[in-house]
């Protein structure tokens, strides 16, 4: 009863079986091609495609067949899959050690692409004459001949032929493209398979895309199980290799035609220019009307064996108009040894018996086709018409993925047959009645345990390990001659995802009448050098915005996801694609400052020594000897250093010049700033030593002022001592400061050292200012308080400004701010402590001076 229940599609008939006679079943309703033997194999194959007549014709109808059915496509190519079968059957009868000389026959059906028919012709099998009644056998041979099935073409057909074989246990062969879950549809025994590596066709169509570039795609699959399960598998690949699905369009069967949105489908056909196309013949037909109803879009299509778009229903020059410049996948399958001699012998009078090559030859040569019981039949056709010599829209000889599949269908039954014939064969005696036709459950075993063979996860399938798989990449073009033909353009070996390997010839690929170069399948436009990708919100990563590097970084390639920035000893051109070498720069001798300053700092030197020439000259005189003449000369010796100490400054800084350039620096002006505190400190106390009843004598002044000049002296020799033994200034490279430039310069090392020399002589700077500026209004012809009161006034404004200007500044500029303060402030003392000097030397002396100077 449970057994019943689980094919309810079938009960009516099972119900009426005893009241039908075997007289009634002859009645050629539903035609085979029939061979009588000691066991037969049925097959059940697809030759056209039909359609119920309440189906509203887009194409000119064939011929009618059937009282319920309409022909809608002929597909004579599938003919080859008969043929396949009936050569391997022929072969091995030939060879009595298979069999031991039991010959093999055959019975075979042509069940369209018509689920129905599969159940009728499955029923016919059993029951031996057609139409069938379930559970009864008009055979009268006591044993069933039947042992295996193979057939159909596509999941849907071998789902419905299983659920009636598994109930007799027969085994069954599918032909169609493997379906994980073919196994899941079946209650009872599932069908067996061949194995189909869809790692290796998924790799091998995203390898494709990405030898173009093709990173925006539209995917075309059934709508069933198959089809979910192929769009789940290659988007998730995709998406792991940067390509993205611009669409995904689950096509109905061609009965479900009415059910299409077509707006929607043309709208997403123009999203894209490269489609995949996922299915077979059969159930991608919808797709066929779309384009014809369409004016063609120009997308290239890729696609699998699967689809002979060489059998669609119109002529072949439409179909190259539509698809050329399309790409194939197929599996690279070896030549049946002798099926193409097989092939051109093949003749309507060698088969007089096959039903089948009447309605295909009449349709390969042209022929006029007279109907008979609704049979097609030849009148006027060639009667030595080879295959060979059709065209290869109309017919291939080379041996399709199919006929192969269906061609080992058969040897594996065979081998399964001889192995169950061999446990029955005792010794070498032979005896015919012992090995009679095997029961077909019985061959399962061996299916199994030999060439087919079975796992838990996945059905019953043949030949299941596959260790390399090649793919062979046509493209369908037309020749010069005006022939329609699939060029082999490439192939595809797989072995695993880390070994694999694309072999494309892109000149011998024909891309169509659309296209005069390689298509472009992109959402967005590649980023140029200089740009990165920005996301778009709402849309995949493969659409994207451009935007330009940020200042500091390049993008040297197409499509960047980042900018990156340049090593630290380069820099980024303009156009931000290109780090170039940046240029070593410092305050060289060569440079237009730097000779500046060098003759600033020269011409200074020269007119300090000019005027310590002049002192020592007139030393004899008040205005020298005023104010201790020594202190002036060590003033104006230390003036000269300073101006000598800047040009240590200028040239490429090392080791060395790093650490003497600040130490003499402040050694030298704190001997100078000292002298002026010393001078200061006389001007007052001098005038305090010459009073009446004062205890200071001037040799006591002298003793003090030479003691503040050592002692301002030593304590600045102590702050550099302690720099040089802390943290010394070291030459460094600074790669930041300077867009395109190296700069070579002098870290101060301890920045708390150089501020505490800077400060230390600001100290000394502002005691003698202090000094000064009390001292300013004391009598006397050579009180120089006021003259050292603005010299500290301009040495203390050069070095507080310098202190903001020498922070803001970069490179050699930074460099050139510190020799200029250098300058500046010595020139500043020089100038207003010994120019007004100078001036009463020369011009308001007596004119015996004068001339004794100019002498």
């Amino acid at each position: 009863m449970k057994l019943l229940i689980a094919i309810s599609p079938l009960i009516v008939l099972i119900s009426f079986h005893e009241q039908i006679s075997c007289f009634y079943l002859t009645k050629p309703a539903s035609p085979g091609y029939y061979q009588d033997a000691d066991v037969v194999i049925g097959g059940l194959f697809s030759l056209r495609v039909t359609v119920g007549r309440d189906f509203k014709p887009i194409f000119r109808f064939q011929e009618t067949i059937d009282p319920l059915d309409v022909v809608y496509v002929d597909l004579p190519k599938h003919y080859q899959h008969m043929l396949a079968m009936v050569f391997a059957i022929e072969k091995i009868n030939k060879d009595p050690n298979i069999l031991f000389n039991m010959s093999l026959g055959f019975y075979l059906f042509n069940v369209d692409f018509t689920e129905r028919k599969a159940v009728k012709s499955s029923m016919a099998l059993l029951s031996g004459e057609s139409p069938p009644i379930p559970n009864y056998s008009c055979r009268p041979e006591k044993t069933d001949k039947l042992v295996a099935v193979i057939g159909g073409i596509s999941t849907g057909i071998s789902t419905q032929i299983s659920r009636v074989l598994s109930l007799y246990n027969v085994p069954q062969i599918s032909y169609a493209p493997f379906d994980q879950s073919l196994g899941t549809r079946v209650q009872l025994q599932s069908p067996y398979q061949f194995p189909a590596d869809t790692a290796a066709l998924y790799q091998g169509i995203i390898q494709l895309l990405l030898h173009f570039t093709w990173v925006w795609v539209g995917l075309v699959v059934p709508d069933d199980m198959r089809g979910e399960l192929l769009l789940r598998d290659i988007t998730e690949e995709m998406m792991n290799r940067g390509v993205c699905v611009a669409f995904a369009e689950r096509v109905p069967e061609l009965s479900a035609l009415h059910t299409v949105n077509w707006d929607r489908l043309k709208e997403r056909v123009t999203l894209t220019s490269v489609i995949i196309a996922f299915g077979d013949t059969y159930s991608l037909l919808t797709i066929v009307c779309f384009i014809v109803f369409y004016i063609p879009f120009g997308n290239v299509w890729i696609t699998t064996s699967d689809w002979y778009i060489t059998t669609l229903p119109f002529p072949q020059n439409q179909v190259y108009t539509y698809f050329g410049g399309g790409l194939l996948f197929s599996v690279c399958i070896d030549e049946i040894l002798g099926f193409k001699d097989f092939l051109r012998s093949v003749q309507p009078r060698k088969y007089p018996n096959d039903i089948f090559i009447q309605d295909v030859w009449s349709i390969l040569f042209e022929c006029p086709r007279i109907y008979r019981y609704r049979v097609r039949e030849l009148s006027q056709c060639e009667p030595n018409g080879s295959l060979s010599t059709r065209p290869l829209h109309a017919w291939d000889m080379k041996t399709s993925p199919s006929s192969y599949k269906v061609h080992a269908a058969v040897y594996a039954i065979a081998q399964a047959l001889h192995e169950e014939l061999s446990l029955r064969v005792e010794g070498d005696s032979f005896d015919k009645s012992v090995l009679w036709a095997p029961l077909s459950w019985k061959l399962h075993p061996f299916l199994q345990k030999g060439q087919l063979g079975s796992s838990t996860s996945e059905e019953n399938v043949v030949n299941k390990k596959v260790s390399t798989t090649k793919l062979d990449i046509f493209n369908y073009q037309s020749l010069q001659d005006g022939t329609k033909a699939q060029v082999k353009v490439g192939e595809f070996v797989f072995k695993s995802h880390s070994i694999q390997h694309l072999s494309l010839n892109d000149k011998l690929i024909n891309w169509g009448e659309h296209h005069n170069q390689t298509p472009s399948a992109v959402c967005s436009q590649s980023c140029p050098l200089g740009f990165r990708k920005t996301p778009v919100e709402g849309k995949p990563f493969c659409c994207f915005d451009c935007v330009p590097c940020p200042d500091g970084e390049i993008a040297n390639e197409t499509d960047m996801d980042q900018c990156f920035k340049c090593p630290e000893d380069q820099y980024p051109n303009k156009q931000r694609n290109q780090c170039l070498p940046k240029i070593v720069t410092f305050l060289s001798h060569e440079d237009t400052l730097g000779a500046v300053l060098i003759s600033m700092a020269i011409g200074l030197s020269v007119f300090s020594a000019m005027i310590l020439g002049l002192f020592i000259l007139y030393r004899d005189t008040p205005i020298v000897r005023a104010n201790n003449r020594n202190l002036s000369y060590l003033l104006l010796v230390s003036l000269m250093l300073c101006f000598f100490c800047s040009l240590i400054f200028i040239g490429q800084p090392s080791t060395v010049t790093c650490v003497l350039r600040q130490m003499i620096f402040g050694v030298v002006f704190s001997v100078a700033v000292s002298a002026i505190l010393a001078k200061t400190f006389i001007v007052v106390v001098a005038f305090k030593a010459i009073r009446p009843g004062s205890i200071l004598k001037m040799r006591m002044v002298t003793r003090l002022s030479n003691a503040i000049v050592c002692c301002g002296s030593i304590i600045q020799v102590c702050i550099c001592a302690v720099w040089l033994g802390t943290y010394p200034p070291f030459p460094d490279v600074d790669m930041q400061s300077e867009f395109g430039q190296i700069i070579l310069w002098c870290n101060e090392g301890s920045t708390l050292a150089f501020y505490c020399v800077l400060g230390y002589l600001c100290i000394l700077a502002t005691l003698s200012l202090l000094i000064a500026f009390l001292a300013r209004r004391l009598p006397d012809s050579f009180n120089e308080a006021k003259t050292i009161t603005f010299s500290m006034l301009v040495f203390c404004t050069v070095w507080i400004s310098f202190v903001p200007t020498y922070l803001s500044s970069k490179g050699k500029t930074m460099v050139a701010v510190e020799i200029l303060s250098i300058l500046a402030s010595s020139a500043g003392l020089l100038g207003c402590m010994f120019l007004p000097k100078c001036y009463v030397i020369l011009l308001r002396s007596g004119g015996h001076l004068r001339k004794k100077f100019f002498k």
